[in-house]
């Protein structure tokens, strides 16, 4: 296995509301992967002009659609005048900003619109730190997701559809849109036929075990087919967390509000969970408080920030 990444790339690793961003340069210019939440515009911002040290951003790339990895896209353009590519199949929902297509109103979070100037078909390719990307497909997590490759270095910057515990929620099994455990699995055996020797993932630190990282995503994609519940308890988990993240602090009751109207823990619960809603309240809190995420002060639930 190789020492060390390229040094072209600098992966600033994120919090928990956003996604990891990752930088390529080129002598006095930069590429951008992923651009994290909203909330968190103005830190992606400072930590580029950190990183940047005076170099020109010229170009930011989205591996997927989800808010927590275009959220700051429009802050980041509006600082450094960059362009901005995206998958091709998300450009037409960017274009209408259609917030039930991006999750948005339906997972209870936010985004700030933006224009697309580029896309990235399956199978493109692209120059960025120096270093030639290959553009693979990698729907299941996100439709329109795309992972970048580079294999003269073996990297891969793999967005949700790999991490190196597993892999991002399924949202269209949890909504009823569509089946996207054959999509999950589908990309896992795409990746699989790839020689990679560092991932840089969505969210966590790089790392180099990529055969067990797949052992794992496919344990859990097995899972998932078996107890088609554990779909649903993994996504209220998690966006839930995030809610409370974004939030911070939510009474009793503003849990119990959540659960009962934001769509995605709506259809988690009438799908799979039957669960009444002060039994799904107390479910939700204990998993988070258990997880080391919150903790009760009295009725209100706190997020623990890390």
């Amino acid at each position: 296995m190789t020492a060390s990444l390229p040094e072209s790339i600098q992966v600033l690793e994120r919090g928990w509301l956003s996604s990891n961003s990752v930088l390529l340069f080129d002598g006095e210019t930069a590429t951008l992967v992923d651009s994290g939440y909203v909330t968190e515009a103005g830190e992606t911002v400072a930590m580029l002009n950190a990183a940047l040290r005076g170099r020109t951003l010229t170009r930011l790339i989205n591996t997927h659609s989800h808010s927590d990895h275009i959220g700051g896209n429009a802050a980041v353009q509006r600082a450094f005048g960059c362009r901005i590519a995206v998958p091709e199949a998300l450009a037409p929902i960017v274009a209408r900003w259609d917030r039930t297509a991006l999750l948005l109103d339906v997972a209870g979070q936010n985004a700030e619109p933006f224009s697309v100037d580029e896309t990235i078909a399956p199978g493109d390719t692209f120059v960025a730190g120096g270093l030639c990307w290959e553009a693979i497909a990698a729907p299941g997590h996100d439709a329109t997701a795309l992972v970048f490759y580079n294999r003269e270095h073996g990297v891969l910057l793999s967005g949700d559809a790999l991490w190196a515990d597993g892999f991002g929620i399924l949202f269209g099994n949890v909504l009823g849109s569509h089946d996207a455990l054959p999509d999950a699995r589908n990309t896992l055996k795409r990746l699989q036929s790839l020689a990679v020797q560092w991932v840089i993932p969505g969210h966590g630190a790089p790392f180099q075990d990529f055969a067990g990282a797949l052992d794992r995503a496919w344990g859990r994609l097995e899972a998932f087919a078996k107890e088609p519940k554990r779909i649903a308890r993994n996504a209220l988990r998690a966006c839930f967390a995030f809610y409370l993240l974004e939030h911070r602090r939510l009474t009793r009751d503003a849990i119990h509000s959540a659960l009962a109207t934001i769509p995605l823990f709506v259809q988690a619960n009438d799908r799979f969970l039957h669960q009444s809603p002060e039994a799904l309240t107390e479910w939700v809190a204990a998993a988070l408080v258990a997880a080391g995420r919150a903790r009760w002060e009295g009725e209100t639930l706190v997020a623990l920030i890390s």
